[in-house]
């Protein structure tokens, strides 16, 4: 006698033997139910729900009697793990005596989905590289003589038609003790269907992975189980590379200056990533040899330093990279304590200065799925841009230099508490108010002083100056070209002389914090490069606008949008379509890092990036003349007119370098 079982929300159907098990059924039609045990009803994976009813569109009637009854295993799992709920069975122990409608429920499905994020409902599909599989393990016999290894093997195949490759020899050392230890029961971590990666005693349901983002400043990783797709921990920390140099050409030039210094870099850049694994993992409270798999992202010149690769090569034109593609490698090998027989991989790079970091922003933001042509940039001491959409997508990068970052600038410093992020100036008082790290009060407040004595309001961050700068524009204070107007000495003692130029004091305290004439220049120079940048990818894709704009990394993430196109960081663009990613390329390498065909899509989608050499450009220097305007010479900013009153302009002569005295305004 057969029954019809049809399962939801597959649709899919099949006719079966009485006595069938619904996980047989499920695996006979291809299903997407769960399991690491095997069917033994020990670890839980395979629940399912019984549809009860008539079923017109199925043509059955479904009832949980069309099940066998509860057996001892399901008893016995309810014991040991709690109830499993209204019309709730495990799969492998239920067997068809009727026509039933199976649910499945998301979390007993192999690729469930896990939403990335509210304000883009891109769900990340769940296909783990890595996969445990629970296996009983015939024990030694002196009249059959064969080795612990073979006797696994028999029982991977006999058990879950894996036909396993020879594992890496860390896992052959421990292989003997873990199958005494487990009492021949040993739960087997296998990656891409064959390879043997970490072998645990007795029955072990979760695997983890961990995805780490190398910036040149921090390194962050995020420690994630591979079957949930929930993020259990993370944790970031200084590069330490930061001792050779704080940006990456300073890093290239001390390895070209001192022989060997590749190796020093390395060393310390892989010994940051065991520092954070091991503190992932005791947050999560789990084994370092539980974690799996890693994915790692990084600018060229840190993915070569991570692979120990000399950067020497990206130091000058043509910038070659040595290695492109994505890359597997073992984790041992790069000097990382994970599992015995774990890998890291490692996302492609793009070009020169356009690295596995912004491959990951691209497979975080998917451009490459969409209509509206899309702009991706992520900002730092060199900005990587990306254009495009599902047609066709290019790439560059643009040396932005270290002002964003607060370097270089006379009050400036990194983002830390006590720097000042957010400002705003009185248009008619030219008066500043601002906000630091560390309080949600603005220094006019009440209560501000209090909460800023516990930092200090020691400097101006890369977000504070990006809006003290644009708030100087709207107010006034500085010219089109931006030239801090002199005159306004006569409204304000906040406009001070320093030489033949001005000053604006911000914050006079201890210590004084103002933007300087020299601080502007810094700004209008890196957010010029940067649109020159953004034109010459619009050039060359032959369009005019863009139809949404997304900032990435920590810098883009804090930054105010709206600012940033005051500023012309950013072209014009709807307001209600640009917004931020924050660390997307973390993102990217999370996805990859749960999904094993995002690591497909995401090197078949870089290969068709196209590559453009800014420094090759005839045309960056005509957009980089326009674009140190504020917020351009020559572009139209129509829709953030729509939304910010924009001042008329005003011209002011300036200095010539080395001229002293204020020259008059030009009438």
């Amino acid at each position: 006698m057969t029954h019809r079982i049809v399962f939801t929300p597959s649709g899919k159907r099949g006719d079966f033997a009485e006595g069938t098990s619904v996980l047989e059924a499920a695996r006979s039609l291809g299903v997407d139910v769960d399991s690491v045990c095997g069917g033994r009803g020990i670890c839980g994976r395979c629940q399912i729900l019984v549809a009860e009813g008539d079923f017109a569109k199925h043509g059955i009637t479904s009832a949980e009697n069309h099940l066998t009854e509860w057996n001892q295993v399901e008893e016995r799992y309810a014991s040991k793990r709690g109830a499993l709920g209204a019309h709730r069975r495990l799969g492998c122990q239920a067997k068809l005596c009727g026509d039933v409608v199976i649910d499945v429920p998301p979390e007993s499905q192999v690729h469930r989905q896990v939403v990335r994020k509210s304000a883009d409902t891109r769900a990340i599909a769940l296909e783990p590289i890595v996969r445990l599989h629970f296996i009983e393990v015939a024990e030694p016999d002196i009249d059959s003589p064969s080795s612990d290894f073979t006797r696994l093997c028999e029982a991977l195949k006999a058990q879950w038609n894996i036909d396993a490759g020879m594992p890496d020899l860390r896992v052959l050392n421990s292989l003997q003790k873990t199958l005494r230890a487990g009492e021949w029961k040993v739960t087997v971590a296998v990656r891409k269907g064959s390879d043997i990666v970490a072998i645990y005693p007795g029955l072990v349901e979760t695997a983890y992975g961990v995805a780490v983002d190398v910036g040149s400043t921090t390194i962050a990783a995020h420690l994630s189980d591979l079957y949930t797709g929930d993020t259990l921990a993370s944790a970031g920390l200084m590069n330490p590379q930061i001792r050779f140099g704080e940006d990456l050409m300073s890093r290239v030039s001390y390895v070209m200056m001192n022989p060997g210094g590749e190796n020093e870099m390395t060393d310390a850049v892989r010994a940051a990533l065991n520092d954070l694994v091991g503190e992932v993992a005791k947050e999560a409270k789990i084994e370092r040899n539980a974690i799996v798999e890693m994915t790692v992202v990084g600018n060229p010149i840190m993915h070569h330093l991570f692979l120990g690769i000399d950067p020497t090569e990206l130091g000058g034109a043509p910038f070659a990279l040595t290695l492109d593609k994505g890359q597997d490698v073992k984790a041992r090998e790069v000097g990382l304590d994970i599992a015995p027989g774990a890998y890291v991989y490692l996302l492609p790079c793009i070009a020169g200065h356009v690295g596995a970091d912004t491959a990951g922003v691209v497979l975080s933001e998917a451009p490459h799925m969409n209509d509206d042509v899309t702009l991706l940039v992520d900002v730092g001491t060199n900005a990587e841009i990306v254009l495009g959409n599902k047609k066709r997508l290019l790439a560059c990068s643009s040396p932005t230099g270290p002002a964003f970052e607060g370097a270089q600038l006379s009050s400036g410093q990194r983002a830390a508490p006590g720097a000042i992020e957010r400002v705003r100036i009185d248009h008619a008082t030219l008066e500043p108010k601002f906000k630091i790290i560390g309080s949600d009060l603005w220094s006019n407040e009440e209560g501000f002083a209090e909460e800023a004595a516990k930092t200090g309001v020691n400097g101006i961050c890369g977000s504070g100056i990006i809006e003290a700068i644009a708030e100087m524009y709207l107010a006034g204070i500085i010219t089109q070209d931006g030239v801090i107007d002199g005159d306004l000495q006569s409204r304000t003692p906040r406009i001070i002389p320093e030489g033949r130029t001005f000053t604006y004091l911000l914050h006079d305290g201890e210590p004084r914090i103002t933007i300087t004439q020299a601080d502007v220049r810094a700004i209008q120079l890196g957010k010029a490069a940067l649109y020159a940048g953004v034109k010459l990818l619009l050039d060359h894709y032959g369009v005019d606008h863009v139809d949404k704009i997304t900032l990435a990394g920590a810098f883009g993430s804090h930054i105010d949008v709206k600012y940033a196109m005051v500023l012309g960081l950013i072209p014009d663009c709807d307001l209600t379509k640009v917004g931020s990613a924050g660390n997307a390329a973390g993102t990217g390498a999370r996805i990859a890092l749960l999904n094993l065909n995002a690591r497909a899509e995401i090197e078949s989608t870089v290969g068709k990036i196209e590559k453009i050499e800014t420094a090759m450009e005839p045309k960056f220097q005509t957009h980089f003349v326009s674009a140190m305007a504020i917020p351009n010479k020559v572009d139209v900013f129509s829709n953030l007119a729509n939304v910010v009153t924009l001042p008329p302009k005003k011209e002011l002569a300036q200095p010539a370098e080395g001229e002293g005295g204020r020259r008059r305004r030009r009438g």
